[in-house]
């Protein structure tokens, strides 16, 4: 981050976050000044000209005067291609093997002495000087990848081969630059605070955080320096008691290279999801370095001008220049993409109940009085987070009067179960830098970016061996390509105010596109930020209950921190706020079970289902939840109506039952006591009837239109195979008509159905 950086999150963040975003920043600079030696001597490369290709299933080895490109379509469309000898594997993103070669896509004579692969769902093209073209099969350019160029170090052994590293700066590092479609937009990356849309700017990928405290749930800040042994501050929670579930949290690196209104992010990857009229697709650069993306958004041409395309730029330190492209709609390529990396863990259901943690060190007492609390106030709670600060909460050092040894822990998280709550610990491992040690040689440098990725993969296979019968449950706030398949993650260290509230809405649908779909933020009282109103806490409260993961958290400082500190309105509106998730909550496991088979995310960008409607793409303050719902959360202070643009189709107020044609955009009444939420006309939606059990809500479809809905009911905490349910409605004779499709034709609901709508 040069000077005009660390000023623009000075006023991005304000004065608190600024401040730490620079101390951040110059702290990593020192550190990698320290545990690194300079560069010597480099030259530049390029591939050159095409010279000889020999053909293999799928694709085959382009030769070119001084590279090699290795070209390969899967079966299932997705295109990997890799320079000078890097081949899909080993990788730590990939959950398995490579996915197996097209036998029918074979590699061919192009024009202008290029080469090309044709499969069934996608077009790859190479020219002569090495640039690849991926299209659609109607021949709609999707991205065209120009040329890379390398720097390599002058008289260094080992330089060019596919593991990318070779001893001291004994690697070359690379460019690879892009062009997309004038219209495209970008998203991805990751988590990112500054908007799900990637506007033009600068995006480092090392996995950062800032500073906070303990007391604050972060852990510590990298530190290292001459002399001094510190945390990564990386933190993998484990269930604590003999039959709890655990959480996780962590933080790797620090450092802020950034794009404009990002705060460092805790969880980045080099995963791209493009939009555009021809088509969507994902790109991925499998490569675990540091590096930084640069994003330029294109122009149309008015009248007789030009376009001018979209362009993007990957820069890595180091490591095999690889990549994986998938195309299709935003479903297909997140399928493809769960498929390729792992398909997301299930969480155990209990785990889309409301959960709270406790800052601190106020032991059992503390946590037993926190339990009771909710209770005497009327509000539901599913686990207790003991966050960082706890005695014996994955440390080893305890002495704690109420918590002093893990059995003790144990008994607690016992007592809570048979009450319905479960007790989550943190741990934090860490990486030690010794006196007169070298921290960042090739190895390290490679490995700092998944040291996240393999906690928590350490964690969820020590819990699987644990408990082999219960699902683990397991999130890790920092991580890599493929942290899916472990667990999921949470978003704090946010900016204050207002602003945070909307980066957390951003953080939570950029991490679904690149296949992270079980998240959300940590709703704080006032002691996060020094002075939450009571507005804006319910404001984040309202948002949570609707994301995947649900989880308030009291801190150590002054003012109130729940629900009723604020006042018999505001706990109120958070008891309804709590109320609608909870009566929601079959439809949330359906979800989960839906993110499991098929890597959709709970939360969509409201452009999911219709990417080709451009003003969507703009939309970043709403979202969708699964296929049937629209929620428009209120973001800005004292608003209490708000635009919201709708997708094609007919849409419900579920308030207020009026309805609504899209596409469009409309403006609706959002009171302090809820955020508008809209039906999708035709939906058949899982909910939770009185006597508990599930109950299917239909929102009448349009006149000649049909709809209908899929439910996934609750198998248990354990691996039982779960059964998709598929639903239809219809009007017939002025009345809903709610069916049950099966392989064997059409029959009855089978379940109790309440009609709304009309």
């Amino acid at each position: 981050m040069d000077g005009r950086g660390l000023l623009r999150s000075m006023k991005v963040f304000g004065s608190v976050e600024g401040l730490r975003t620079v101390r951040s920043a110059w702290r990593q600079r020192r550190t990698d000044a320290w545990g690194t030696p300079p560069r010597g001597p480099e030259r530049a490369r390029v591939p050159g000209l095409a010279e000889a290709a020999e053909p293999a299933p799928g694709g085959g080895t382009i030769r070119f005067a001084r590279s090699s490109l290795r070209l390969c379509v899967s079966a299932g469309g997705t295109v990997f291609w890799g320079w000078d000898g890097a081949g899909p594997l080993p990788s730590y993103a990939l959950a398995g093997e490579a996915p197996e070669p097209d036998p029918r896509a074979a590699l061919e004579p192009d024009t202008d002495g290029g080469w090309r692969v044709v499969s069934e769902r996608v077009t790859v093209a190479v020219s002569r000087h090495g640039a690849v073209e991926i299209r659609t099969p109607g021949g709609l350019l999707l991205r065209r990848d120009l040329p890379p160029r390398w720097w390599e170090p002058v008289g260094v052994a080992g330089v060019g081969d596919s593991s990318g590293a070779a001893d001291s700066f004994g690697v070359a590092r690379w460019v690879q630059r892009s062009e997309v479609p004038a219209d495209a937009r970008f998203f991805g990356l990751g988590g990112r605070s500054g908007g799900l849309r990637l506007r033009d700017g600068s995006y480092g990928l090392r996995r950062t955080a800032s500073r906070r405290g303990s007391g604050g749930g972060e852990g510590r800040g990298a530190g290292f320096g001459p002399g001094s042994g510190s945390r990564t501050g990386l933190r993998l929670g484990f269930g604590s008691g003999s039959r709890s579930g655990s959480g996780s949290g962590s933080k790797l690196g620090s450092g802020s290279r950034s794009g404009p209104g990002d705060v460092p992010p805790h969880l980045a990857m080099p995963v791209q999801f493009v939009v555009s009229d021809a088509g969507t697709h994902l790109v991925f650069h499998d490569n675990s370095w540091d590096g930084r993306v640069t994003l330029s958004e294109g122009e149309e041409g008015a009248g007789s001008g030009h376009d001018r395309p979209g362009t993007g730029e990957v820069r890595m330190e180091g490591g095999p220049l690889r990549c994986w492209v998938v195309v299709g709609t935003p479903a297909r390529v997140l399928h493809g993409w769960a498929a390729l990396t792992g398909a997301p863990a299930l969480p155990p259901s209990w785990a889309l109940g409301p959960q709270h943690a406790r800052a601190g060190a106020g032991g059992a007492a503390e946590v037993r009085r926190a339990v009771d609390a909710y209770r005497e106030h009327g509000l539901p709670l599913s686990v207790v987070h003991l966050d960082a600060g706890y005695p014996d909460a994955g440390h080893t050092d305890t002495g704690h009067p109420d918590v002093g040894h893990s059995d003790d822990l144990s008994g607690l998280a016992e007592e809570l179960r048979k009450e319905g709550v479960r007790l989550v610990a943190v741990a934090e491992p860490a990486v030690r830098a010794e006196p007169g040690g070298r921290p960042h040689d090739a190895d390290l440098r490679e490995a700092r970016g998944v040291r996240g990725l393999a906690a928590a993969r350490a964690g969820y296979e020590g819990l699987r061996r644990l408990r082999p019968d219960e699902r683990p449950f397991l999130l890790s706030r920092s991580g890599w390509a493929g942290a899916q398949r472990y667990g999921g993650t949470w978003t704090d260290g946010l900016p204050a105010g207002w602003p945070g509230l909307r980066a957390s809405l951003s953080l939570v649908l950029g991490l679904g596109l690149c296949g992270v779909p079980y998240s959300g933020p940590d709703v704080e009282g006032s002691g996060a930020d020094g002075g939450s109103s009571p507005e804006l806490f319910l404001r984040r409260y309202q948002l949570a209950a609707w994301l995947p993961l649900f989880r308030t958290r009291a801190g150590t400082g002054p003012g109130p921190h729940e629900p009723w500190e604020y006042g018999p309105e505001i706990a109120e509106y958070a008891r309804v706020a709590l109320a609608e998730r909870e009566r929601l909550r079959p439809y949330f496991t359906t979800l989960a079970r839906l993110a499991r088979m098929t890597g959709a995310p709970y939360v969509r960008p409201v452009w999911w289902g219709t990417p080709e409607d451009r003003a969507l793409r703009d939309c970043e303050d709403a979202f969708l939840l699964g296929d049937s719902l629209l929620v428009a959360p209120v973001l800005t202070h004292g608003a209490d109506r708000r635009a919201v643009r709708l997708p094609r189709g007919r849409w419900y107020d579920t308030a207020t039952g009026r309805a609504y044609e899209g596409p469009g955009q409309v403006l609706l009444d959002a009171p302090l006591s809820r955020v508008p939420v809209l039906a999708r006309a035709g939906t058949v939606l899982p909910v939770r009837g009185e006597g508990g059990g599930t109950v299917l809500e239909v929102w009448a479809p349009a006149a000649g239109r049909t709809g209908g809905g899929l439910v996934v009911r609750d198998t248990g905490d354990g691996w039982e195979p779960a059964e998709i349910e598929r639903y239809q409605s219809r009007l017939a004779d002025g009345r809903v008509v709610v069916e049950r499709v099966t392989d064997d034709g059409v029959a009855e609901a089978g379940l109790p159905v309440r009609v709304r709508g009309i």
